[in-house]
C-alpha cells in the first residue's frame, strides 16, 4: 500500500497536484466517514453544502428541487472527492458520479464505504491533468471542486482543468476559503490550535484564494461566475449556515460553463 502511496505522489508532482497536501491528508484517508474523526468539519457541513448544490443544480437544469430523483440522467464529476461525502448522496438523487482524488487511500476508503451501500459510483485515483488526458474530451454536467483550490500546487492550471472538463452550458460548483484576516482567525488559528477541528498545518493561508481572483481566472477561462454565496459557523446552534453577505472565511461560487 505504501509503495502504490508512493508511486502515485511521483506521478502527481508532474500536474497541478501538491505531493505535500497529498500525504497530509493520506495519513488520516481510513477515517474519511468518522463523523467525529478528522473530517468532523465536512461532516458538519455537509448538510448546508449539500442544499446549497441541489438550489444550483435544480436551477440552472429545470429539475425539482424536491424530487427524489432530482439529478437523474446528469453527470457529475466531484474533484477531490476523498472519501465521498459528497459522491454518495449525489448518486442517491440519480446522477451518474465520477469521483477524483490524488490520494489513493481515499479512494480505497470510498469505494469501499460506496460498496457497502450499494453504490454505483465510479472512482479515480487521478489528477485533473490525468483525468483530461486519459479521456481525451469526455466532459460532464456538472463539476464540484470543494474545498480544494487552496490545496492545490498551480492554480491557474487547475481552474484551466475544470472548466475544460464542464460540459458547454453546464455549471460548475467551486467551494473554498477567502483570503481574510478573519479567515486567517478562525480557518486557521481557531480551527487547528483552539477548536481543533482540523490537524495542524492543514491550511497555508497564503494559498487562500479571494472571489476577485477565483472570478478573474473562472472568467479568463470563458467561463462565467453566476452566484457567490458565504458560508459561516452559527457557535449558538452550532451548526453552519449560509450567507448572502459574508464571504470573509468559507464560499461558494457557481459558475456557468462556456457556451
Amino acid at each position: 500500500m505504501r509503495d502504490l502511496y508512493n508511486m502515485s505522489v511521483k506521478t502527481f508532482c508532474m500536474n497541478t497536484v501538491d505531493a505535500q497536501e497529498i500525504e497530509n491528508f493520506a495519513k488520516d484517508s481510513t477515517k474519511w466517514w468518522d463523523a467525529n474523526g478528522p473530517f468532523k468539519p465536512l461532516h458538519r457541513l455537509n448538510p448546508v453544502r449539500l442544499s446549497y448544490f441541489k438550489e444550483q443544480i435544480c436551477g440552472h437544469f429545470d429539475r425539482d428541487v424536491d424530487g427524489f430523483k432530482s439529478y437523474e440522467e446528469l453527470s457529475i464529476l466531484d474533484i477531490g472527492c476523498g472519501g465521498g461525502l459528497v459522491c454518495e448522496p449525489m448518486a442517491r438523487l440519480g446522477a451518474t458520479v465520477t469521483g477524483l482524488d490524488a490520494d489513493n487511500n481515499a479512494i480505497e476508503t470510498a469505494i469501499d464505504h460506496a460498496a457497502q451501500g450499494g453504490l454505483k459510483i465510479e472512482y479515480q485515483n487521478k489528477s485533473t491533468s490525468d483525468l483530461l488526458k486519459d479521456t481525451k474530451g469526455q466532459q460532464y454536467d456538472v463539476v464540484l471542486a470543494l474545498e480544494i483550490i487552496e490545496h492545490v500546487a498551480d492554480l491557474d492550471l487547475f481552474v484551466k482543468e475544470v472548466t475544460a472538463l464542464c460540459k458547454p452550458n453546464g455549471l460548475i460548483i467551486f467551494s473554498t476559503l477567502n483570503r481574510t484576516p478573519q479567515s486567517y482567525a478562525l480557518g486557521i488559528i481557531a480551527a487547528e490550535y483552539v477548536l481543533r477541528w482540523v490537524p495542524y498545518g492543514t491550511h497555508n493561508w497564503k494559498k487562500f484564494v479571494k472571489p476577485s481572483e477565483l472570478a478573474r481566472m473562472v472568467r479568463h477561462n470563458g467561463a462565467t461566475p453566476k452566484d457567490v454565496r458565504g458560508m459561516v459557523f452559527k457557535p449558538l446552534k452550532k451548526r453552519f449556515a449560509l450567507s448572502k453577505n459574508d464571504t470573509a472565511v468559507n464560499y461558494f461560487m457557481s459558475v456557468n460553463a462556456q457556451a
